[in-house]
């Protein structure tokens, strides 16, 4: 009876998810280039996940969800090991490979940008890592960590440090080893999850700011082992946003290496201030109306995302957002937000500052912002 609920299970898993229409989650473009939703960080019944491979697809179309690299361990295969029991079959000749291979015709069918990647998984130091962009993931099956690494960086993989913060290996602090300053130098870590969405506990600010002293790509994922919860409304799975030249296998590859990219978790996009800077401007418009003593100024949010607006270091003459110090000023999606704007002392013009607080530039702190009333 058990051998029977097991398959029954995962036949089940298998199964797509009919009636769905494909997601769309309203984030604009950049100048030359287009943002694409993507999730590096996932696994199957491959390894330790719950799902089969296609089920990744399915919820990757049903989220609008542009790319994902299935990740599975090298390391730990429980699952395929408890089909093993069950069965007369043997688990050393199943390739780590398969997962891509088994999702790979259903991915090109739903138009989802499938990459081969494999998740190193050691304790710390170094911890764990994905290498994606894989031509094939069984070479990296060695003892060796750095044999593992060296094996990656051959097929010219992109490598990130998973889950940095993850209490199961750092939970005094986290910190950052002499391996990891060994595998940069060599040329095999170029990026860091700053966000671990589901299993690795969340943002980590010691990530944020090594990508920035370091010159590392910020990586956002969900690392999900189960079957993808299903999101209300305005909510999502965490993500990275890659701006890539078209969307293609070669352009995420491309932009990763070159470090466009932002993370969006919850309601926080966590990225590098130029690209931040053009991603709210190309969402929210922005009217100035002005009279002698006073202005309006117009937000209207085009776009699917959330902006939290607080004041910032200003001329005192210039009133606005006196409530903001408390609580910020929420401009909801697709929405009109108005600031209205007082000019005492005879002054006529000046800057309007404020932070977006959700729009992180640096650990822990907001994008400040201008919007000049002319003189």
């Amino acid at each position: 009876m058990k051998k029977i609920t097991f398959f029954l299970m995962a036949v089940c898993c298998a199964l797509p998810l009919f009636a769905q229409e494909k997601g769309k989650i309203e984030i604009p473009d950049l100048k030359g280039y287009v943002t694409l939703k993507c999730d590096f960080h996932m696994h199957t019944i491959f390894s330790d996940g719950s799902v089969w491979p296609t089920v990744r697809i399915d919820e990757a179309y049903r989220e609008g969800i542009d790319a994902i690299a299935i990740t599975d361990h090298l390391e730990g295969r429980q699952y395929l090991r408890d089909l093993e029991k069950l069965t007369n079959l043997s688990i050393k000749g199943i390739s780590h490979n398969a997962a891509y291979e088994l999702a790979l015709p259903y991915a090109k069918t739903k138009g989802i940008i499938l990459i081969r990647g494999s998740e190193i998984s050691r304790a710390m130091p170094p911890g764990h890592h994905n290498a994606i962009f894989l031509t094939n993931s069984d070479e990296l099956d060695k003892s060796d960590y750095m044999d593992a690494f060296r094996a990656a960086k051959t097929q010219n993989a992109f490598i990130f440090w998973n889950h940095p913060g993850w209490l199961a290996q750092q939970p005094d602090t986290t910190r950052w080893f002499e391996e990891h300053s060994k595998l940069l130098e060599q040329g095999m870590m170029h990026g860091i999850e700053v966000v671990n969405g589901i299993a690795g506990g969340g943002y980590y600010t010691e990530a944020h700011r090594w990508c920035l002293e370091k010159k590392l790509t910020m990586i956002g994922n969900t690392d999900v082992h189960g079957p993808m919860q299903s999101f209300m409304p305005g909510s999502h799975r965490t993500m990275t946003l890659v701006f890539a030249r078209n969307a293609t296998l070669e352009a995420i590859y491309e932009a990763l290496m070159d470090r466009r990219t932002a993370v969006y978790h919850n309601e926080f996009i966590i990225g590098e201030e130029k690209y931040l800077k053009e991603l709210f401007e190309n969402a929210v418009d922005i009217k100035v109306t002005k009279t002698n003593k006073t202005a309006i100024i117009t937000l209207t949010n085009k776009s699917g995302l959330t902006f939290y607006l607080k004041s910032a270091n200003h001329d005192a003459r210039i009133v606005y957002f006196r409530n903001t110090a408390i609580e910020p000023a929420i401009l909801t999606p697709h929405s009109t937000f108005t600031i209205s704007v007082r000019l005492n002392d005879g002054i006529t013009g000046g800057d309007v500052n404020f932070s977006v607080e959700n729009f992180l530039v640096k650990p822990d702190t907001g994008m400040n912002y201008t919007v000049k009333i002319e003189k």
